[in-house]
């Protein structure tokens, strides 16, 4: 098992990743590791992911008490823990803001449409919870209908939040939304998408319940479950 400190390198790691792939700027996103049941390492407030250091990083518990940590906790630590709490399976989280993903999320639009077989395989589809107030309870309780069934969400009027049971590939669903986006505007700036029909849907969920595991929480995309864009 990694050890805490190792833990520390990766966020400090995939924190500048983000910075330097301009998934946040200035002091946007947050990172977040489950370092045990009851306890959750997490980046502080007021600091660019750019230029973190291990010993930047906070420690909390369940309830988003500060045990450890000379900094103050992010003010997002409420969506980080709803998260942790509903997914026992889930062990890291990124919130960030990639650009593409996040004008489809301004512009009220999820990423549901089945065109890509990798991101079927691998995410399922990308749905958009509705507006919540950044630092506060309505941020998590806009998120909390899809994450029992969805491992990547688009946060309306703010960003991506991505989670697994890594953080490696907490990051690299990240990646995947946001490519899926880049590539989802270019058939919009074509004026035509070529779906995938439901036979090759049931071939490739079929194909990650082989490679993936039948627990995998992505849920199937369109057409077979229509995902709704709000959840009242």
């Amino acid at each position: 098992m990694p050890t805490e400190r190792k833990h520390r390198e990766e966020i400090v790691r995939y924190g500048r990743t983000l910075h330097e792939k301009g998934f946040v700027a200035a002091m946007d996103g947050n990172l977040s590791v489950r370092l045990k049941q009851d306890r959750i390492l997490v980046t502080p407030t007021g600091l660019s992911k750019g230029s973190m250091r291990p010993a930047d990083l906070v420690i909390v518990d369940l309830e988003g008490k500060q045990v450890a940590g000379r900094r103050h906790v992010t003010s997002e630590i409420g969506m980080h823990l709803m998260i942790y709490r509903t997914r026992a399976d889930v062990k890291a989280i990124v919130h960030a803001h990639p650009p593409t993903a996040t004008g489809f999320a301004a512009a009220g639009i999820a990423l549901t449409e089945p065109l890509v077989c990798e991101v079927v395989m691998g995410l399922g589809c990308i749905p958009l919870a509705r507006y919540g107030t950044p630092g506060t309870a309505e941020l998590a309780q806009s998120l909390e209908p899809y994450v029992p069934k969805y491992d990547a969400i688009l946060m309306s009027n703010h960003g991506v939040v991505a989670y697994g049971d890594t953080l490696e590939h907490a990051y690299m669903k990240m990646e995947t939304v946001e490519h899926f986006a880049q590539i989802s505007l270019v058939t919009h700036m074509l004026g035509r998408q070529q779906p995938l029909q439901e036979r090759e849907i049931e071939k490739l969920l079929l194909a990650r319940t082989k490679y993936f595991g039948a627990k995998n929480a992505a849920s199937m995309p369109l057409p077979l479950t229509r995902v709704p864009e709000e959840v009242s």
